[in-house]
């Protein structure tokens, strides 16, 4: 989907606001394709399994849409993030609660003491939470090299992606691309410092 770079932002109250009207398919297609992965990443990461984590974040879409209509963002009351992390977190538990219902009670009595499958899943109220804000800083960084990539030269950005993410040796670079290794090294650190840049640009804009 085409997108201009300010469609990256992880979350933007004028999106929020479009999701109310849930016959708006491109406002939803958008708010699926940031967050879909998002959601995915952290269910996984919560020893779900493939298909698991699809039903969950299928679920928390479901879940978001349900409540959109009337949902009104207070930063007093808290964070977007922190809403849909709920709701995300509900979701995964219901999936843990579909497995053999014998069998997973008896891990929880075992394991935890508490026959709780929240215990079982989080037991100190922080790990999901934790993974969370991993799946959402690494969401906030590949929206910021997406950004800065559509604007940066195409010559430039490729010197970058073959010294950084390709991992070529710096004087193999430069003999590719016909430059000095001075301008290999100066190349990674402009667009290094763009990125920076960019990710605290869009850290001001998520609420």
């Amino acid at each position: 989907m085409a997108s201009q770079p300010d469609e990256w932002i992880p979350t933007r109250k004028s999106l929020l606001d479009r999701l109310k009207d849930l016959q708006d398919v491109k406002s939803w297609q958008e708010f699926f394709d940031i967050y879909g992965k998002l959601i995915y990443g952290a269910a996984r990461k919560a020893n779900l399994t493939h298909a698991e984590a699809e039903d969950a974040v299928q679920e928390t879409m479901a879940s978001v849409a349900k409540r959109m209509p009337g949902f009104q963002y207070d930063p007093a009351i808290g964070s977007f993030k922190g809403w849909l992390l709920k709701l995300t977190r509900w979701r995964v538990i219901d999936q843990i609660r579909k497995r053999q219902p014998s069998a997973v009670h008896r891990s929880l009595s075992e394991r935890s003491g508490t026959g709780t499958i929240e215990r079982v899943i989080d037991p100190a109220g922080e790990v999901l939470a934790q993974v969370w804000d991993a799946e959402w800083e690494q969401n906030l960084l590949t929206a910021a090299q997406t950004n800065v990539k559509r604007r940066l030269d195409p010559h430039r950005h490729q010197i970058y992606d073959f010294y950084v993410n390709k991992k070529w040796p710096a004087d193999k670079v430069a003999a590719r691309f016909q430059i000095s290794v001075q301008q290999v090294y100066l190349a990674k650190h402009r667009v290094t410092e763009l990125i920076k840049a960019e990710c605290t640009r869009l850290k001001k804009k998520v609420i």
